[in-house]
């Protein structure tokens, strides 16, 4: 498994005009095989499409919230489409899309190997192209080994920081256990294939080994990435690992991490000998809503209504004012626990 990927230069930005209008400032301007440097400004009404994977997803689903409000107050017309898991769907949606004269495509896609087959239809029919979340090469089916400049421009988090927040959260929460190194486990899960993903566990175990102060051995579980698919792979880990005492668990998204944390649950753990540290709180947040003791420690919130109106509003300034996508642009987190995730917003899924 590849630990990294090609490094692209990078722009963290806050919602907002004047952020997105920095945003394109600080844009290289060259072209790219990935990106819609062909496509002209729009005159008139606007109109996108956002396919998504995953859409009844509580993140997607927010996701979509907020790419709709920033539609609407811009006064573009948005149709949302829910992808599932299916990429072939995300093909002929991409086609139908195109073929109801859509100007741009916003893309979640269930599977990072259709990216090439995408590009190439967005690219003959001179519609704008724009990822959110996950990555897709326009020369290959695998993000993690396409060049720099045939990687598709992206809105979403930053793999790295959101990952690297996590482990050093489930490292403080380690020290504070007085664990027995020995005795413990930390198990990393994750969709293999899925780039970002990797990013995100990768920055967590490397945080984690930093802030632990003690060597403790890690476990990678490969996952569909949802709740029922991680509690099962996980539930097969504890199993096969009956000496463990305590487990520290970390993954991709919320559906890894409570999958493990149910699962842990389920084989008799109690929450004191488990550190779930998830990546969304969407799922994390019911652990606390309950009032109860849980294995679930904390969650980075990542609010997905930030990521679709700032694709929204990326997409509004391409088309309408000209200015080229930036490689990728980053939105706000923040780290949650049972004491403090209503303050910060959080909707449970």
């Amino acid at each position: 498994m590849l630990t990294h990927h090609h490094r692209r230069p990078v722009v963290v930005l806050a919602l907002g005009l004047a952020s997105v209008l920095a945003l394109s400032a600080c844009s290289s301007g060259q072209e790219t095989t990935g990106g819609s440097t062909d496509v002209g400004k729009v005159d008139g009404k606007l109109s996108l499409t956002y396919l998504q994977k995953q859409g009844d997803q509580e993140y997607f689903i927010g996701e979509a919230a907020g790419a709709q409000a920033k539609a609407a107050q811009l006064g573009i017309d948005l149709k949302i489409v829910n992808l599932g898991n299916d990429a072939n769907k995300t093909v002929s949606e991409a086609q139908a899309a195109i073929s109801q004269k859509s100007n741009g495509l916003i893309v979640v896609v269930p599977d990072p190997a259709v990216g090439p087959q995408v590009v190439q239809l967005a690219k003959d029919a001179k519609v704008a192209l724009l990822t959110s979340d996950d990555q897709i090469c326009s020369t290959g089916p695998d993000p993690s080994a396409c060049g720099a400049d045939a990687l598709v421009p992206r809105i979403g988090f930053s793999g790295q920081q959101m990952g690297g927040e996590v482990g050093k959260r489930a490292a403080e929460e380690f020290k504070k256990s007085g664990w027995n190194p020995a005795e413990t486990r930390t198990i990393s899960a994750w969709k293999q294939d899925v780039t970002v993903c990797t990013d995100r566990v990768n920055a967590s175990k490397k945080a984690f080994t930093e802030g632990a102060g003690a060597p403790v051995q890690n476990i990678d579980v490969p996952t569909d990435n949802s709740p029922t698919g991680a509690q099962d792979k996980i539930a097969a880990t504890i199993t096969a690992n009956p000496s463990v005492k305590n487990w520290v668990v970390w993954g991709c998204n919320d559906e890894n991490v409570q999958g493990g944390v149910t699962a842990l649950e389920n084989a008799g753990f109690k929450a004191d000998n488990v550190i779930g540290v998830g990546l969304g709180a969407y799922l994390a947040c019911k652990n606390w809503s309950s009032g109860k003791p849980s294995g679930m420690k904390a969650a980075l919130f990542i609010n997905g209504k930030d990521v679709g109106a700032l694709a929204v509003q990326t997409m509004y300034h391409k088309l309408k004012d000209g200015k080229e996508f930036p490689k990728e642009a980053f939105a706000p987190t923040r780290m949650v626990d049972a004491s403090n995730w209503k303050e910060a917003g959080v909707t449970c899924g």
